[in-house]
């Protein structure tokens, strides 16, 4: 009851943010994330200096923030999982709010799992606010939690644990960093259009080793493999010409890493301020524009409850001589949660100059349905 009782009051304050765009037959994930209704929070302006693990935790004087950490495993016998477990923070008044049960901070989390070899995709959500313990985010030792979902550690210097369970589906392993984190963009700052404010800071820890339990109803599997994490606050992202992205991790078998977000706008165009990092072999960490790649729709999924799905392209990043093509383990792997959205595993196959690469990834792309 107070789990219900909870999700109804986040449900009728988050969204009511999105009132406008729906009678304008905007984009809600827009208005959650656009550049309305910000005064007071502070924003993304300038590059900053990033400190870990303290940039690890929580930035409250930002409007929203998310950790979000996808992957792909393996049991024992080779079988194939995908994972996310994504936990949102959303403020909605810039004044702190903490006491008892008041707070102006609101947590929201993600957990999806896709089995590739059954073709199945299994999807949970939960909501909480900020206080009494129910939710939070903390920096040393890092942790992030909703109820008994989190990720993070115990102890400072501990290893970080990732754990969810739902009724059908559950998760419990350790990740393990193999890379420093990479900052996106410029030094961090992440331009998401010309306005001016319009940018969040931005970094990406692009392999995490991954080892532990997976669960599918009575079903429990050993697994191990990949991650990626990324880490992103600020106060406004989106604007209003702007309808989503279509955001790709990708880790590729010569050790190599490719992170490339396409915006794009409300006319279908692809906005100027789309862009990547590439992240070499041995760790190094290069700004990626928009001139500077091409990716380019080669197939669609229709989802069966309406809107066209992008569901495989073909890359071609010229200067890393890199043509790649990226397919999804299975096509539907959309999630109904407060926002509509398709995020899944996928693979990758391609050439790097004259030699053969693959890998695997994840892709999320949102602003295609309502």
């Amino acid at each position: 009851m107070r789990r219900l009782l909870i999700r109804a009051l986040v449900i009728v304050s988050v969204l009511a943010a999105s009132v406008h765009a729906d009678e304008t037959g905007g984009s809600r994930l827009s208005t959650l994330l656009g550049s309305g209704e910000d005064a007071g929070f502070v924003k993304a302006f300038a590059a900053r200096e990033f400190e870990f693990p303290r940039d690890h935790g929580p930035h409250p004087e930002y409007r929203n923030e998310w950790w979000y950490v996808t992957g792909n495993l393996d049991d024992e016998s080779g079988r194939r999982f995908g994972f996310e477990l994504t936990v949102f923070r959303f403020a909605l008044t810039p004044e702190a709010q903490d006491a008892g049960w008041r707070s102006n901070q609101v947590y929201i989390a993600h957990l999806a799992v896709t089995d590739a070899e059954d073709e199945r995709f299994f999807v949970a959500e939960r909501f909480s606010r900020g206080a009494l313990g129910l939710a939070g985010a903390r920096a040393e030792p890092f942790r992030v939690w909703i109820d008994d979902w989190h990720i993070g550690s115990e102890d400072a210097g501990g290893p970080w644990r990732l754990y969810a369970a739902d009724d059908e589906v559950s998760i419990d392993v350790a990740l393990r960093p193999l890379r420093k984190p990479a900052l996106n963009g410029l030094d961090g700052l992440s331009q998401k259009s010309a306005e001016t404010g319009n940018a969040s800071y931005y970094y990406s820890i692009t392999r995490l080793d991954t080892a532990g339990e997976l669960r599918i109803g009575d079903d429990s599997y050993t697994v191990s493999g990949l991650a990626w994490m990324d880490r992103e606050w600020s106060s406004s992202a989106l604007s209003p010409d702007q309808a989503g992205w279509d955001w790709f991790a990708l880790q590729l078998s010569d050790g190599s890493d490719l992170m490339f977000y396409n915006i794009r706008k409300t006319d279908g165009r692809q906005d100027a301020h789309s862009a990547g990092t590439w992240v070499s072999e041995e760790g190094s960490v290069e700004h990626i524009a928009r001139e500077d790649i091409e990716i380019i729709v080669e197939e669609r999924w229709q989802s069966p409850a309406g809107g066209s799905y992008p569901s495989r392209w073909s890359l071609h990043l010229p200067g890393k001589n890199l043509r790649l093509t990226i397919t999804p383990v299975i096509d539907d792997q959309e999630l109904f949660t407060t926002v509509r959205y398709w995020e899944g595993a996928v693979d990758i196959n391609g050439e790097r100059g004259d030699l053969p690469v693959t890998g695997r990834g994840y892709v999320e792309l949102t602003g295609y349905a309502e």
